[in-house]
């Protein structure tokens, strides 16, 4: 979850990691700190909040080191403190590390070094580490790594410098992502693509259980038992001007306008209009045992378990198949059934959600053939399934995801109807699904022409500390996908229901004026939607509805009315969520918060 970034080359590492920390800082924000490596000595320079307050105090006209490594912090061993904030160094100073993830056995390792004489200045886990590395050292810093993994259980990303061994960092990991951006005389190692573009877009990709030697002239990769490995070098597909802001206040708010593109760069090259057929490469060489499936779980984690619930809804309903969604961190801990014909889809935006990966080594385990929908190219969870689809959306900042739900909600949509016309969905049907799909990027378009209705449903309510959101079908994960954004990045308690769950028990919380949002579009459930509206409006409660676009009579039992265009029922989850989207955003930014950066959250969770 912590932003990682490493530079050894000719030119000075501070601007160029500095750089990097800026593009990170959405993966971890609590501190930020650098390490700059010196003749026989290592500079480290950190503090507490946001990557500002570091910067405010870095000299870059004195600190012209070629060699350095950088960190963002999302604390989890001990408070966000200048202490406790990375990088963290041995007794001797002339080690530093940097690191994502988590030493789960670091107490044990603590004892053992106290043991020894040492004294631990902060309380975290990346300490321990770097201190047992320094216990390890005899000249040989990779060596010394080598050997202190092997004492280390839990997840890692670790960048490694010594005073003592200029010119070379020691990367590894297990769990943590970490690539290595090549250039002409340099290289500089990162958690994420986007500190490495302005620079290069030519990569190498570390796996688990692996460590990198890094020098300015030279990457040499090996297994953690020291078996070399070769590595081929990859292109990314992201450009720089997709990471900024491009006129936009937030990235969020660049994100939710981007759906419309986002959308089409998903569909592009996988549907045939002409012959009603969707075509997905990903899963060609597994298309007939997919077919054959007498089961699918859905697996993610918040957002994407969200977008996994309207996949359960599509497939139960274009396949005719079993299909039930599951909690990563849950499906990991129980002891779950998996028989023959048991398809397990994994869904992700960064590829590296550490419980997802987790699940999914649970279901390889038991025998289940194994799919990946993920956003970020080369990321682990692709690498470690049998096949899949990347979403395409292009590179999410924000940390609410936005434009990645609605890719994702696509994707499974898409496989949907490329399995479904392999079982039973009649030409017609799959011809008229996948026409719909089509009409969606320009059906958001004309959704974000009225965002400023949404505005002003924030205006009036984001200082109401209590919400409902109520859905019914397809539209309850919706429902629970639009409560989760309020919360994110507003911190107003926000609740997603079945719309009929309301009656058992939350409508108790109705209170006057309380806000609840009620997605109402035209469908099968569209009249008992309103008889919950009305039963909200008679206990004092104001109804902010989401509506087909020509229905009037749902504004008599709604006090606002946001309309979204008419789709069928199974992909109105990809409209419905959009003006719920642009409330959470305008509520946050009312509130004063940072919509980007919200508190206590972090991108991508790496970590348990």
């Amino acid at each position: 979850m912590c932003g990682i970034i490493g530079y050894v080359g000719r030119r000075a590492a501070l601007p160029i990691m500095m750089d990097g920390l800026r593009r990170l800082e959405y993966r971890g924000y609590d501190s930020s700190g650098v390490a700059l490596v010196k003749p026989e000595k290592v500079t480290v320079i950190k503090s507490a909040g946001r990557l500002s307050v570091l910067e405010g105090g870095l000299d870059y006209d004195t600190n012209l080191e070629t060699q350095g490594i950088g960190h963002t912090r999302w604390a989890t061993h001990g408070a966000p403190t200048d202490i406790n904030a990375h990088p963290h160094t041995d007794s001797s100073g002339k080690i530093a590390i940097i690191h994502n993830g988590i030493i789960e056995n670091n107490r044990a390792l603590r004892t053992y070094l106290e043991q020894k004489g040492v004294t631990f200045q902060s309380d975290t886990d990346t300490e321990v580490l770097a201190q047992l590395i320094g216990q390890l050292y005899d000249g040989d810093l990779e060596q010394a790594v080598r050997l202190a993994l092997r004492e280390v259980s839990g997840t890692y990303g670790i960048a490694v410098v010594c005073a003592d061994e200029p010119d070379l960092i020691i990367a590894a990991r297990k769990g943590s992502p970490l690539i290595v951006g090549v250039g002409q005389g340099e290289h500089i190692l990162a958690s994420d693509a986007a500190a490495i573009l302005a620079h290069t877009t030519q990569v190498v990709y570390i796996s688990d259980n692996e460590m990198a030697r890094i020098t300015p002239d030279n990457l040499r990769i090996t297994t953690l038992e020291a078996i070399p490995v070769a590595k081929e070098t990859e292109e990314i597909e992201w450009s720089l001007d997709q990471i900024e802001l491009a006129g936009y206040e937030h990235f969020m708010l660049k994100e939710i306008y981007e759906q419309p593109e986002s959308l089409e760069n998903c569909l592009s090259g996988r549907i045939d209009l002409a012959e009603g057929m969707v075509h997905l490469g990903g899963l060609a060489d597994c298309a007939r045992e997919l077919a054959r499936a007498k089961r699918i779980i859905v697996t993610g984690c918040g957002t994407a378990w969200h977008a996994g619930l309207v996949g359960e809804y599509l497939f139960e309903e274009l396949l005719r198949v079993p299909t039930e969604t599951e909690y990563a961190s849950e499906f990991r801990y129980r002891n779950p059934v998996i028989d023959d014909g048991t398809i397990v889809i994994a869904v992700s935006q960064s590829g590296e959600t550490a419980d997802t990966q987790a699940a999914i080594r649970e279901a390889k385990q038991r025998g289940a053939l194994v799919l990946g929908v993920v956003n970020v190219v080369g990321s682990t969870i692709p690498r470690e399934t049998d096949a899949g689809v990347y979403l395409h959306v292009g590179p999410e900042i924000g940390v609410a995801s936005t434009k990645a739900f609605t890719g994702q909600v696509t994707v499974l949509a898409l496989i949907a109807s490329y399995l479904g016309r392999r079982k039973h969905l009649s030409p017609t049907a799959a011809a008229q699904f996948i026409k719909a799909l089509s009409e969606i990027p320009d059906q958001i378009r004309a959704t974000l022409q009225h965002a400023s209705t949404a505005k002003q449903v924030a205006q009036q309510y984001a200082n109401r500390e209590n919400w409902l959101y109520l859905g019914r079908g397809y539209n309850y994960p919706v429902a629970l996908e639009g409560a989760l954004k309020l919360k994110e990045i507003s911190y107003i308690h926000a609740e997603g229901l079945p719309a009929a769950e309301m009656k058992h028990g939350p409508i108790a919380l109705i209170t006057d004026g309380m806000p609840v949002v009620c997605i109402a579009t035209s469908g099968t459930q569209y009249n008992k939607i309103l008889s919950n509206m009305s039963e909200v409006r008679a206990r004092g409660g104001s109804v902010i509805a989401i509506a087909t676009e020509g229905d009037r009579d749902i504004q008599d039992v709604a006090d606002h009315v946001l309309y979204v265009p008419d789709t069928i029922e199974p992909l109105q989850p990809l409209l419905t969520v959009i003006p719920l989207q642009l409330i959470a955003y305008h509520a946050a930014v009312m509130r004063g918060c940072n919509v980007d950066k919200p508190r206590n959250l972090a991108k991508s969770v790496t970590v348990e």
